[in-house]
């Protein structure tokens, strides 16, 4: 039988015990751990050229499935989305960007960094033997270093998924909150400033509120700081039915949305205690601007989610 060692990508016949060595055996190794020169990454973009995996089945490298092992199609949704931007995708295709990169012993977090890598490299393959890759190995690195958090037999929520993941793969890659950048902040970190007021307490009567307004915890307070992706806030979808009893599912632009980051409008925020207005300005955006739209609120007893559509123009 021949046998291939997977660190070695020799091929061994056992139990004669002698390595093979024959070019045709190279297609296995490649799909194996798939390689990019710098010019065939610059030419990524350039080509719209199908390709046929073994099976038959034609392809788009870059455009390829991911399988749904039992639950994990939440972090396979944004796993996708980041193999298309192409400044991080470009980083993870060559292991020389990274390899060198220092971290502590039994540090488990570069794992992350080296199944990205080999994720972005399998999904951008134009070798490969099926229209679809298996985001296992990576899941798994997922699941060990998030502690459980994430896991692939249930579901999960795929902002606080996209949220953790970016975090760890900056912090893996060596980079810091303030001083260090990585791929990860220069493709996606922004900077907005952040003016919150405090708001007397409603129930209280009309001269005491004027009073604390004049006090300085209740004047307004600015602090700068950074974004690595927007949240937006739906309105809230109406419950009337129109006359056929179906649903209305209404719509709304991305730009009335994206109002909240305006600098003007404002917004209520509650905490058990105290209620603030903040508002938000934009003063630095990144190259790839990530937005995350609200479509749940949780009630007491279930959560519900905002079906409305968001127009978005395509350029």
């Amino acid at each position: 039988h021949v046998f291939l060692n997977l660190h070695t990508l020799k091929f061994y016949c056992l139990p004669d015990n002698y390595e093979i060595i024959d070019s045709s055996l190279e297609d296995i190794t490649y799909v194996l751990k798939p390689t990019f020169t710098a010019q065939q990454i610059t030419n990524l973009d350039k080509q719209a050229k199908l390709s046929r995996a073994y099976d038959g089945t034609t392809y788009l490298p870059g455009i390829v499935g991911l399988n749904n092992i039992k639950a994990n199609d939440y972090a396979n949704a944004v796993l996708q989305a980041l193999s298309n931007v192409p400044p991080l995708r470009n980083y993870f295709l060559e292991e020389e960007n990274y390899k060198s990169i220092q971290r502590p012993p039994g540090d488990i977090m570069f794992l992350l960094v080296q199944r990205f890598g080999e994720l972005m490299r399998k999904l951008w393959n134009p070798r490969n033997f099926k229209a679809h890759v298996s985001p296992h190995e990576m899941l798994q690195a997922v699941v060990l270093c998030s502690k459980k958090n994430f896991q692939i037999t249930k579901q999960g929520d795929g902002v606080d998924f996209l949220s953790w993941f970016l975090n760890a793969l900056h912090s893996a890659l060596g980079g810091t909150k303030k001083k260090k950048k990585t791929i990860v902040t220069d493709v996606f970190q922004g900077s907005m400033r952040i003016f919150t007021k405090k708001l007397p307490h409603p129930d209280l009567p009309a001269e005491e509120k004027a009073q604390l307004l004049q006090n300085s915890e209740y004047q307004e307070m600015m602090v700068e700081s950074t974004f690595m992706y927007l949240t937006l806030d739906l309105p809230t979808a109406p419950l009337y039915k129109d006359e056929k009893e179906q649903l209305i599912i209404p719509q709304v632009p991305l730009f009335s949305i994206l109002a909240k980051f305006n600098g003007a409008t404002e917004k209520e925020y509650k905490t058990y205690k105290e209620n603030f207005l903040k508002r938000f300005q934009l003063t630095k955006l990144p190259p790839y601007l990530i937005f995350c739209i609200k479509r749940f609120t949780k009630n007491n007893f279930f959560v519900e989610k905002n079906p409305t559509i968001v127009n978005f123009p395509i350029t």
